[in-house]
């Protein structure tokens, strides 16, 4: 139990993080034009600085940065580095197609712990008979994740329709149309001063 006190920190900071990730990256898109790549250099030079100098700077503090690297882990860590970055390349190329954080991502969470679960029982050779009367409630939970990425995707909130008018035809319809005074003629405005005096 202790150890999941202590881990309640980091997976609230990704939960908060990875959870406005999507809707973030989608400002960014709209902020650089719509462009497809431009976003991904981002990320990639946000993940430069998180994930490459800032450890450097605390493994060389603490004098481990020249020492412990094998082929098997930097391989391994590239790899997951890769699937991440794809993974970002997949959120912006859907977001750029006309998907929306607000269903694009709850679609991406609910499909990666299912393939986190396959995974990680791939690696640690774990079958779903080995699981016996827990693998029906596994499955039962899978299936309970893909009816609820659909129900996500099909009552999407939607936004209220926006006007089609244009700006000017929807200022002309607030202002009622006056018709202008008719001009006067010279005798009446020599009997409207006659009537001053």
């Amino acid at each position: 139990m202790k150890e999941v006190l202590f881990a309640l920190p980091g997976i609230a900071l990704t939960v908060l993080c990875w959870g406005s990730y999507g809707t973030v990256l989608h400002k960014g898109q709209h902020a650089l034009d719509g462009d497809r790549l431009k976003p991904l250099i981002c990320v990639g030079a946000a993940y430069f600085i998180v994930a490459i100098i800032v450890p450097m700077i605390i493994l060389g503090s603490q004098g481990k940065l020249a020492s412990g690297w094998h082929f098997s882990g930097i391989t391994w860590s590239m790899v997951a580095g890769t699937a991440g970055a794809l993974g970002a390349l997949g959120i912006i190329l859907a977001l750029t197609s006309g998907g929306k954080p607000i269903y694009v991502m709850p679609l991406v969470f609910g499909g990666a712990p299912i393939i986190n679960v396959f995974v990680s029982m791939y690696f640690e050779n774990i079958s779903l008979k080995e699981l016996g009367t827990r693998g029906a409630f596994f499955l039962a939970g899978v299936i309970m994740v893909a009816v609820g990425a659909s129900m996500v995707l099909i009552f999407a909130p939607k936004g209220n329709p926006q006007s089609k008018a244009p700006p000017a035809a929807v200022e002309a319809k607030a202002e009622p149309a006056t018709e202008p005074e008719p001009k006067k003629s010279d005798e009446d405005a020599q009997s409207e001063s006659s009537d001053e005096g």
